[in-house]
């Protein structure tokens, strides 16, 4: 009936190569082909993706490791702070708050085709950890280890990447994106106020 759909998906079905390699700034467009098949989740997205593609009434948005203001179980900053050590490698990274307003957008204007969902730029673990460590938790410390020590003590590899926003950021040139160290930055100290107010009220 041409109703409109927004779909949440994935941008983990890339992998850096040669082409997209870390730190070159280039990143994979809503283009490219997938090359990730390290994991079943990976594999059925790739496989997936383009089956709503078909639609001319559908909205796809990928979004990549996702954040929020607080330690829900299912964002990325309280997984990372669970594990014992952690990579040190670059991604794109959803930061909800600031981004679901433009999806927002997006829906209300009836937008269609597929969009990389992520804020501008890339973040390191330890980068990111390291401003936790600043804002939130000053006494938090945390561990490295390579990818082939990572490889010995989880199921199935991980999808690492950097995603192009160009098409996002023109479709919304309306409306800023924070670029991520920026919006992670608003998303801690939403978390440190939230630490604090807890604190005061069990004084």
């Amino acid at each position: 009936r041409g109703i409109h759909v927004t779909h949440f998906g994935t941008g983990c079905i890339y992998s850096y190569d040669d082409e997209h390699a870390i730190g070159s700034g280039k990143g994979f467009t809503e283009e490219d082909e997938p090359n990730f098949k390290g994991s079943f989740y990976s594999f059925s997205k790739a496989l997936t993706e383009p089956l709503f593609a078909c639609y001319p009434n559908v909205l796809i948005l990928r979004l990549r490791m996702p954040i929020l203001y607080d330690l829900n179980p299912r964002s990325l900053v309280t997984k990372l702070l669970s594990y014992d050590k952690v990579v040190n490698i670059p991604n794109s990274m959803s930061v909800l708050p600031s981004l679901l307003p433009v999806a927002i957008e997006m829906t209300q204007r009836e937008l269609k085709g597929m969009y990389n969902f992520t804020n501008p730029g890339t973040c390191s673990h330890n980068e990111l950890l390291a401003m936790y460590k600043e804002i939130v938790d000053p006494d938090y410390e945390w561990k490295n280890f390579s990818l082939e020590e990572q490889a010995q003590v989880i199921k199935a590899p991980r999808s690492n990447n950097e995603l192009d926003t160009t098409k996002l950021e023109k479709a919304v040139a309306d409306t800023k994106i924070p670029e991520i160290h920026d919006a992670l930055r608003v998303a801690f100290e939403h978390m440190a106020e939230a630490k604090k107010t807890a604190h005061n009220a069990d004084s």
